[in-house]
């Protein structure tokens, strides 16, 4: 299978640098798959898990929004957060589910709408993470 370069920026770390197989990114209009020789594409994402696969291993990390670029030297992904499964606090990451749960009374309109789907996203991940495939 061919590779191509892809990096993983987050404002605190540069969280990957490297030749991958494939990486499929959760973008806000859908899930999609790189693979070498994609089309060029700017892409919003959304909270959700980011999986990077490379000699048939598979490496999850939880981005919380940001932009990917897939472009004739690979893919770059500017991610608002990045975070391993490993590095998660996952009683951390509950709370601040359980955060934006009691916050949502506060928001109405458009601002409800958006902070719904937000909330959905990150419960999203939370199932993900308790599910068996994720081991």
């Amino acid at each position: 299978m061919a590779t191509f370069h892809f990096d993983l920026v987050s404002p605190e770390k540069n969280a990957f640098s490297g030749e991958v197989d494939q990486v499929d990114v959760p973008g806000v209009e859908g899930d999609f798959g790189v693979l070498a020789g994609h089309a060029a594409v700017i892409a919003a994402i959304r909270p959700g898990i980011l999986t990077i696969t490379t000699g048939g291993t598979h490496q999850k990390i939880i981005v919380l929004g940001g932009l990917a670029e897939v472009s004739d030297k690979g893919l770059t992904v500017l991610a608002d957060v990045a975070t391993s499964l490993q590095d998660l606090d996952r009683a951390q990451f509950a709370d601040q589910i359980s955060e934006m749960e009691a916050k949502l009374n506060e928001k109405e309109g458009s601002e409800l709408d958006r902070a719904v789907e937000r909330l959905d996203h990150f419960k999203s991940i939370q199932s993900q993470l308790s599910s068996t495939a994720m081991h």
